[in-house]
């Protein structure tokens, strides 16, 4: 099977589209093999072809996804910035623009009824993230877990503020605000 096959592409958009679907209303435990087929109108044969069950499909929409968070958060370190808070150019920031592109999912996360894992899924991700790029400054900070865990928290509190808010505001406008929150916080 050819990943770059276009038909493969078109299955598997359709798979990831009907599982957002489908998670939108039920619990993904409870999302059957053949409610997501029909909703993605491919046949089982098609699905057991790429995917082993429902949760082998959630994974690889997580992993890429995931991968693209990282791709986004590490944007602004590609300008080689070494005090990064304070030159902080909010073009720079790639996070908005992450979470705008995959929306239906973060809808999903952020939503009350969704599992907790799914967020926590998130939060570790830019945890790890931050505990990475300010490793160098670890002995610099009174405890430097502490911090990254405040940071990824500030961080998870700007998205849910934005899904609270129909995520009307541009992923510019969320630049703009994370820039200011964050050169003020370091400036007072």
């Amino acid at each position: 099977m050819n990943e770059n096959d276009l038909r493969v592409i078109k299955t598997k958009k359709a798979l990831h589209t009907a599982l957002l679907a489908l998670l939108k209303k039920q619990s993904l435990e409870s999302i059957s093999v053949s409610a997501l087929c029909s909703q993605a109108s491919v046949t089982r044969g098609t699905f057991y072809l790429h995917y082993k069950d429902v949760a082998g499909l959630f994974d690889e929409h997580l992993s890429s996804l995931l991968q693209d968070l990282e791709e986004s958060y590490m944007e602004p370190y590609r300008h080689g910035l070494r005090n990064l808070p304070l030159q902080l150019d909010p073009s720079t920031i790639r996070i908005f623009h992450h979470v705008k592109k995959y929306q239906p999912f973060y809808e999903i996360v952020f939503d009350k009824k969704s599992p907790l894992s799914y967020y926590y899924s998130l939060f570790e991700k830019i945890k790890r993230l931050m505990l990475d790029n300010t490793e160098e400054y670890s002995d610099l900070l009174r405890d430097h877990a502490m911090l990254t865990s405040y940071q990824a928290n500030a961080i998870m509190g700007l998205l849910i503020q934005w899904y609270e808010e129909g995520f009307e505001r541009s992923p510019e406008a969320m630049n703009d605000e994370l820039s200011f929150l964050v050169k003020n916080r370091l400036t007072e």
